[in-house]
């Protein structure tokens, strides 16, 4: 049940009644029309903008088509008003019949209420995280694994097939400095003392993995030169943090469908496939680029280079793809991972970056436009820093990593559930102010408290209704007499329930999951209003002594909200809490 679909579907069929009737011409193109909450919600329940939209095509005034279409709409038992607003908006009141239908849906759909077919199953790539593999993930990786994780799974709640990628950056010289900090732990495990020049890693992840070094090789490589172990011990200190990494994701409760290393695309042949295409497509050619802003004459002097024609797809100027040694730029490996990712059939891309990464958007845009000549979408996604603070101070480094907070110094300090959550009450590209002391407040302020606590306030009712004799599955719920639901602080809870299912499609098209938890807590700012309000009204408590018809019909309310919350806390990846401790 998706009340502002059917509304709309309302609409489309009225305008189509008035271009049969001659009120409105033929041709007339309807998808713009939307039905939207109003801003303001004293202005009805829902408005549309059908009238404003259709104007210009239609040589009419606004106002003229709004008020045929208001008689047309006023038609249907299910309108109790249709008011034409300003020059031509039109402010819909819906009967209470209908807002009580909305907890039966609920109850019958369970947490499925609100899942959409939006995706249509078009397969979508999300790659997220996909941290260099020379440590453990830290609190900046946090935001983007919570960010990509939930929008994973939203995607998914709205009708995508999705695939959750982790991209291994383990091509680069990064790894050799990782194999050379691990050595050093390697020697210090055979008892000698070592310094890590500037540049290593010195964190003490890495003791273990020394350690472990040391078991498998013995003294093997103890003052071996580097040529001897460099390419082994690569592949071992990769291996060893791409493990410390799964179980830090796993503790944050994320699951990859796939882990691509970027070390595949060597020598097996796909860069250069990857630009070969580019280079059939005309895309690919010798040049010099134009002299960089802001360099002096004697700080810069032009030379050729091979170039990939990424202007001609919105980029600010076109890109090398090879170095003047004849290997390849960091862009190529790019270019040829998209080009894969192409040809394994997705439909559309979506990368989550961190914002240090904000200069890659459009390359990275320009080159999936090329390579499917413009068939498969990339939606760039960049998520800003997270400042962590406890007893009012900043949040110090972890010794444990050397340089950074870690993942795990987040959820030692506040569980998985509380991490998600707050991570997830900022838009992604908007930084976040991480307290530790407020997160962990019950209070309003604290989202996730106010969220869970609406959860758990639900769940009190139905075990004291058990205590009480009361059935409260969700079967006998669903036949209660809903239209004892009928004050206005009801009606306002049943009105966000509905909600959720134009949420979950605008929330998706958007690529925005923030706006799941944005939702959740005005939700359940509306479950404690009427919560609260029942101190003073009696009759609007849900347990009503004697009257079990009555407290059936309201329980039915509160295990709406509460399904909804656990259907959204799900997105999220956070767990509804049963009670409150």
């Amino acid at each position: 049940m998706n009340l502002f679909a059917d509304i709309r579907t309302l609409v489309l069929s009225s305008l189509d009644a008035m271009v049969s009737a001659g009120d409105l011409p033929e041709g007339l193109n309807f998808d713009a029309v939307t039905v939207e909450p109003p801003r303001d919600p004293a202005h009805g329940d829902m408005a549309t903008n059908a009238a404003m939209v259709l104007a210009k095509p239609a040589g009419m005034k606004p106002r003229d088509i709004a008020e045929t279409l208001s008689a047309h709409l006023s038609e249907d038992a299910r309108i109790n008003s249709a008011e034409v607003a300003g020059p031509g908006f039109l402010n819909l009141r819906l009967a209470i019949e209908y807002w009580q239908q909305v907890a039966g849906a609920v109850l019958a759909e369970g947490t499925d209420f609100g899942r959409s077919d939006l995706g249509q199953a078009r397969r979508v790539n999300v790659e997220y995280v996909s941290a260099n593999p020379t440590g453990p993930l830290h609190v900046g990786h946090t935001r983007g694994a919570v960010f990509g994780d939930a929008l994973a799974s939203l995607l998914a709640f709205a009708g995508w097939d999705v695939t959750r990628e982790y991209y291994i950056n383990d091509g680069g010289g990064q790894v050799d400095t990782l194999a050379r900090s691990v050595y050093l732990r390697y020697l210090e495990a055979h008892g000698q003392d070592v310094a890590f020049p500037e540049g290593t890693y010195p964190g003490d992840y890495l003791i273990p993995v020394g350690a472990a070094l040391k078991a498998k090789m013995g003294d093997k490589w103890v003052d071996q030169p580097e040529d001897v172990w460099l390419a082994e011990l690569r592949s071992f200190s990769t291996d060893a943090m791409m493990e410390l990494i799964r179980e830090d994701l796993a503790a944050l409760g994320v699951e990859m469908d796939v882990f691509y290393s970027e070390k595949s695309l060597y020598g097996t042949g796909l860069i250069e496939a990857a630009i070969e295409d580019l280079r059939a497509k005309g895309l690919i050619y010798r040049g010099t680029l134009p002299r960089p802003k802001g360099k002096a004459g004697e700080d810069w002097e032009p030379r050729e280079q091979t170039l990939f024609k990424s202007s001609a797809f919105g980029d600010d100027e076109d890109r090398p793809i090879m170095k003047s040694d004849g290997t390849w730029a960091y862009f190529a490996p790019d270019i040829a991972y998209h080009y894969d990712k192409v040809q394994r059939g997705f439909a559309a891309l979506i990368d989550v970056f961190g914002a240090d990464h904000g200069g890659y958007v459009k390359r990275m845009k320009a080159a999936v436009a090329a390579l499917s000549e413009n068939q498969v979408s990339l939606d760039i996604k960049l998520t800003q820093i997270v400042k962590l603070f406890k007893n009012g101070e900043e949040f110090k480094m972890s010794k444990r990593a050397g340089t950074f907070v870690t993942l795990r110094d987040v959820i030692d300090q506040v569980g998985p559930d509380v991490a998600r959550f707050v991570m997830l009450t900022r838009k992604n590209d908007a930084m976040l102010d991480f307290d530790f002391d407020k997160v962990l407040e019950q209070s309003r302020e604290n989202p996730v408290f106010y969220v869970q606590y609406a959860h758990a306030r639900v769940c009190s009712v139905l075990r004291k209704a058990a205590e009480a004799g009361i059935a409260t599955d969700d079967r006998t719920l669903a036949d209660a007499d809903l239209s004892k639901l009928d004050h206005e602080a009801e009606i306002a809870l049943l009105r966000k329930i509905g909600e959720w299912p134009r949420l979950v499609e605008t929330a998706a098209r958007a690529n925005e999951p923030h706006r799941v938890a944005f939702y959740l807590y005005e939700l359940a700012g509306e479950f404690h209003g009427l919560w609260n309000r029942g101190n003073d009204t009696p009759t609007l408590r849900f347990l009503q002594d004697g009257d079990d018809p009555t407290s059936q019909a309201k329980i039915a309310l509160a295990r709406a909200a509460a399904i909804v919350i656990a259907s959204g806390l799900g997105i999220l990846g956070v767990k509804p809490a049963q009670e409150m401790r």
